[in-house]
């Protein structure tokens, strides 16, 4: 009932000051008397015990004369309901995120560990961007598309919850994971592309520099936010392999390249970001949501169907009502 209220418009909504008559007609009836014959009489006892029904009904004439007064008045006002239909044309952005799959991404600084808070933030900044399509690649030693661009959330986020580390080669290549999204971006006419690179090393292999990828992103008019993920000083971090393929985890000092990851966004339009906690790493995915906004051009077609019938029918009624009643049981004999 609320909602198609609130979806009400009056053609004639100057007719509704007419509204403005009822409390005066009130003020009248009920305050001034309404010119209401009275007589005196010694006592008022016997009078005080005769009460019909009639007597009981009769005050609530006036009450049904205001009804009928209001409810025509909004008839000639003629509510409508508007009915809105939106057309939503979205440019999006073409997005890549380029995560690190080497061994000391399984670090506990982070529970349970960087990898999973990684895969768990990601996909819920996927779940936000609508009209985007969003690609995956990955990268330790050496680096691959794990899922191509694509607009379906559902298969991205599907894709992020299958990585594991210890399927590549090991190492930390930086510059061949950034290069590996760009050539994600090569064929894109979308009028933004941006590379999300997130790590928590220094580049330590790979045939191409990282600074390299990063000009060839530029040129492409790619815009690349790099993310170093891991706190400051000591973490439980993998230090090898047994025979069985588990790790071996031992404490050492966390090392990110920050100033090789600040020149590469820098070099390309983006911004550095140092994710020490679990929330520093929301937050940072959230800055990058409100900083690629994607345009989004809405249409708005509204279309009317008049609704006065039904109150022009109940104000009949109403009027109708209070004839018969005045002219049969409440008939006013000279």
């Amino acid at each position: 009932m609320m909602t198609w209220m609130n979806d009400l418009e009056f053609a004639n909504p100057w007719l509704l000051l007419l509204l403005g008559i009822i409390p005066v007609l009130i003020y009248l009836r009920w305050f001034r008397g309404g010119g209401t014959a009275a007589f005196k009489v010694s006592r008022i006892g016997t009078l005080n015990s005769i009460r019909s029904w009639r007597t009981v009904i009769q005050p609530w004439l006036s009450v049904l004369q205001l009804l009928t007064l209001a409810t025509l008045i909004l008839a000639f006002a003629r509510p409508q309901l508007a009915l809105k239909e939106e057309q939503v044309i979205a440019e999006g952005i073409d997005i890549v995120l380029a995560l690190d799959l080497s061994s000391s991404m399984l670090a506990q600084d982070f529970k349970p560990d960087r990898l999973e808070v990684s895969k768990r933030v990601a996909a819920e900044f996927v779940s936000k961007r609508e009209h985007d399509r969003i690609g995956v690649v990955v990268f330790s030693g050496e680096s691959f598309t794990q899922c191509p661009l694509t607009t379906d959330r559902g298969v991205v986020r599907r894709f992020l919850a299958q990585l594991q580390c210890g399927f590549l080669e090991e190492g930390t290549a930086i510059g061949m994971g950034l290069a590996t999204a760009v050539n994600r971006l090569r064929h894109s006419d979308a009028k933004s592309k941006v590379i999300i690179l997130l790590t928590d090393g220094d580049n330590n292999t790979g045939y191409i520099q990282p600074l390299t990828a990063a000009e060839m992103a530029r040129e492409m008019d790619v815009k690349v936010y790099t993310v170093g993920v891991g706190s400051k000083g000591m973490a439980l971090t993998p230090q090898g392999k047994r025979s069985d393929g588990t790790y071996v985890f031992d404490y050492a000092r966390v090392l990110i390249n920050e100033e090789l990851l600040e020149q590469i966004a820098n070099a390309t339009g983006g911004k550095y970001f140092r994710a020490q906690s679990e929330q520093a790493l929301e937050i940072v995915y959230d800055e990058i949501d409100k900083l690629e906004k994607t345009e989004r051009e809405v249409t708005t077609f509204r279309r009317y169907s008049d609704e006065f019938s039904h109150f022009l029918k109940a104000g009949l009624f109403l009027f109708l009502l209070h004839t018969v009643l005045i002219l049969t049981l409440f008939r006013v004999y000279p």
